[in-house]
């Protein structure tokens, strides 16, 4: 189940606010936690048990360790902790990978391939699995103590409108939220969440899914006979896709999250404005940023080394992982790395470069370098990759596929609100949105506005018939 689906939207977020607000405080989380259970169960049936176990064991083994003082033994159960969730997510995630390199490599040497059942991937595990993480360390650190009831953490890990696609939430940055969100409990956040939620589903359907069928047209097709001009419109609109979808989806998890009392972290800061890779992911899946820094580039050293070489591999091994973590292919991983190369060169160089050239120069040589990288992130074969990037700088412009007024229409509505903060203005408006607070005037206005957002979206979906996820695959 997704947030954009007519299930969703009309039967399970109705019933889930109604029984919700009429319960007793005492009840409010168990409401939560049941609805996140069968949301989870709906599309995943079978996979619901494995978080469960795994969170069972998870609680206890965390709490046994909070209460060690001798260092040994708490590393050891750190590590027993990490090794199971990490263990679980290879499993799931990478098994298939390594089977088919493995089997790649056999094959040249004329040797027999290994059999193996391909599995399928847990919706979710690549989000779960980090969150569980940020429990085990966290508590290790003593950064916030454990929770002292499974079934809040349960809640923690399941919590259904971060559960499939996050934001990914640290859990010292959730925990006190889990067990008393009365300050939050207001009606200007139930109002102002379900705006937010609006103006997601609204990114979601009117833009993300008109740019993605364009693009899934384009890619469905023969690359070595695409032209430059349909090539190009190819990634642009799977750029703002991918933009629009997900930083949608984010949207509509905050705004829930709102609406009963929790305050989620943002997830997207308007990333194509950016004027450096470096400034892009800052502003691009933030909590992955955040996560990675803190769990990953911080224990390696982070800027805290000998040298500016060992910096830069550490650079480069944390975008690698953010690669490998998106999917398990080695396109991801050379997105990655491609990501990883420009944030070394902008340390060592380009940034300098960037600040003489001036602000839009360097926004639109971002978002080329952007674009590019979105290649590899979209075609899993490399080959067929290397092949589209190859037509994109063919210098063909001999259109070979017809765009209607439609799709243009939507292509400038995308390619405006993705840049819309680019001006003082547009922030202000933005901040008005998403920050100030409202006066009654205010709510009657962005209520009624929201409203019809919202009917609009819901005509689309039932009409327009094109409406998927694509987080769904990472």
């Amino acid at each position: 189940m997704v947030f954009s689906s007519i299930v969703f939207l009309l039967y399970f977020f109705p019933a889930f606010l109604l029984l919700y607000y009429f319960a007793d405080n005492r009840y409010k989380n168990l409401v939560i936690l049941i609805f996140s259970v069968f949301f989870y169960s709906w599309g995943a049936p079978k996979f619901i048990f494995v978080i469960l176990g795994t969170t069972f064991v998870d609680f206890h083994l965390v709490k046994w360790m909070s209460h060690l003082q001798h260092k040994l033994k708490r590393n050891l159960l750190l590590s027993l902790s990490v090794s199971i969730n990490l263990g679980l997510l290879i499993y799931f995630k990478y098994s298939n990978f390594f089977i088919e390199n493995v089997n790649g490599v056999l094959s040249v040497f004329g040797s027999t391939n290994i059999q193996w059942t391909k599995l399928v991937l847990p919706i979710g595990i690549s989000f779960y699995t980090f969150e569980t993480i940020t429990y085990v360390v966290d508590v290790y650190r003593r950064v916030h103590k454990p929770l002292k009831n499974f079934w809040d953490y349960q809640l923690y890990i399941i919590l259904f409108p971060k559960l499939i696609a996050g934001p990914i939430i640290r859990y010292h940055d959730l925990a006190d939220q889990i067990t008393d969100r009365s300050h939050n409990d207001t009606m200007d956040n139930r109002l102002t969440g379900f705006y937010r939620f609006g103006i997601g589903l609204a990114k979601k359907v009117l833009i993300a899914n008109q740019m993605g069928q364009q693009a899934d047209a384009i890619f469905a097709m023969n690359y070595a006979g695409l032209d430059t001009y349909t090539a190009w419109i190819g990634i642009l609109a799977y750029t703002f896709q991918i933009y629009f979808d997900f930083s949608g989806y984010s949207d509509m998890a905050i705004g829930i999250a709102k609406m009963i009392g929790f305050k989620f972290p943002e997830n997207f800061n308007n990333p194509y404005i950016s004027r450096s890779i470096t400034e892009f992911w800052r502003r691009w899946h933030i909590s992955l940023g955040a996560w990675m820094r803190n769990y990953l580039y911080i224990p390696l050293g982070g800027n805290k080394v000998g040298s500016k070489g060992r910096l830069y591999l550490n650079l480069w091994l944390v975008f690698l992982a953010s690669g490998l973590w998106h999917g398990a292919s080695w396109s991801f991983v050379l997105w990655g790395a491609y990501h990883g190369l420009f944030l070394v060169l902008e340390r060592s160089f380009l940034l300098k470069i960037y600040d003489k050239i001036g602000k839009f120069p360097s926004t639109m040589l971002t978002f080329f370098i952007v674009v590019i990288g979105w290649v590899f992130f979209r075609i899993e074969k490399l080959s067929d990759a290397f092949l589209f990037l190859k037509r994109m700088f063919a210098f063909n412009f001999k259109n070979t596929l017809s765009f209607d007024s439609e799709f243009y229409t939507f292509f400038i509505i995308a390619l405006f609100f993705a840049f819309f903060t680019y001006f003082k203005r547009g922030q202000t408006i933005q901040d008005a949105v998403y920050v100030n607070k409202y006066s009654t005037a205010r709510h009657f206005a962005t209520s009624s506005v929201i409203i019809l957002l919202f009917v609009i979206s819901i005509s689309s979906i039932t009409a327009f018939g094109f409406n998927p996820f694509i987080y769904f695959r990472f």
